[in-house]
């Protein structure tokens, strides 16, 4: 398929995951990963109008960003080094990978030196890979409340990472829960704001996390392709 057939094969499966779970289409958006795809594939897909962009390493984002980033919004969706944090601030839109108060302190001293506010998801570990960065899930409300100080991060959402599974529907508790984690910490007024978003589901599982109320999908191969 080209890339608008894979756009509109993609729209469909939203759709239809949207209506199986009740919910409105128009708050599910895709993030477009290019991490694995060309300049010149990056460029394609912001000119057929997916300008949510996501990548995992500043190394191989940079020349895509130099090139292309006043064009739509860009996504941080690795694992961020704090010695990356200088190169990434204020060239991405959000941060989905904010797991360690040593990160959250380097990103409150960049982003107060310019006098931003930086947009995060904390990244919890549900499934408890060894594999996977994110914080432990019973951590996840201590790190919140360390967070009240950083005036210069607010924090939009969680995010997480599934196993890779042969059958997406077993991915669907690590899904749930992070929801469940979300609404908890919503409910204990830990932060003084909503938490509204969850950042989860890839290209093999994306209509199950959008079942479990995705309100951010992450989407490479099934979308942009590889190059």
């Amino acid at each position: 398929m080209n890339l608008q057939a894979r756009i509109d094969e993609v729209d469909r499966r939203v759709e239809a995951a949207c209506r199986r779970s009740g919910r409105n289409s128009a708050d599910v958006r895709v993030i477009a990963v290019t991490k694995y795809v060309s300049l010149e594939a990056t460029r394609e897909a912001l000119d057929h109008g997916l300008n949510q962009v996501g990548e995992n390493r500043w190394q191989d984002a940079k020349e895509k960003w130099e090139a292309l980033g006043q064009r739509g919004e860009w996504h941080f969706i690795g694992h961020l080094q704090t010695n990356k944090v200088k190169e990434v601030i204020g060239k991405f839109a959000y941060i989905h990978s904010l797991d360690r108060l040593s990160l959250a302190k380097e990103l409150e001293k960049e982003a107060s030196k310019r006098n931003i506010t930086v947009d995060c998801f904390i990244q919890v570990n549900v499934s408890g890979e060894e594999s996977k960065y994110g914080l432990p899930p019973q951590e996840l409300e201590a790190f919140a409340e360390q967070l009240l100080s950083y005036s210069h991060l607010r924090i939009v959402g969680l995010m997480t990472m599934a196993p890779l599974e042969s059958e997406a529907e077993a991915t669907r508790p690590v899904f749930r829960q992070l929801r469940e984690l979300r609404d908890q910490l919503n409910a204990r007024e830990i932060l003084p704001y909503p938490i509204p978003h969850l950042s989860m589901g890839m290209s093999g599982d994306f209509e199950v996390a959008i079942e479990e109320g995705a309100t951010w999908v992450r989407l490479g191969s099934v979308l942009v392709g590889k190059s």
